[in-house]
């Protein structure tokens, strides 16, 4: 069994940085991207959330109005 020369060992160890480094980047470029996706869906879901809460408002007060009414009618029998 021969034993590899102290460049190559050199040139093995760089090229398995070389290939954890590209590992790296396209982990860092696919998280990036996921974070992209994340925050426009929890602008979407913050923009529902705001309209909802203004729907429930809109109807919380619809009814208030209707049991005043029904109130109002009830005494005047």
């Amino acid at each position: 069994m021969s034993e590899a020369s102290p460049q190559s060992i050199t040139e093995q160890e760089l090229r398995k940085l070389e290939v954890r480094l590209e590992e790296l980047v396209r982990t860092i470029e696919r998280l990036k991207e996921e974070n992209r996706s994340l925050r426009h869906q929890q602008d979407s879901l913050v923009t529902e959330r705001a309209g909802l809460i203004e729907k429930n408002e809109l109807a919380r007060t619809r009814v208030e109005a209707m049991i005043n009414r029904l109130k109002a009618m009830e005494q005047g029998v």
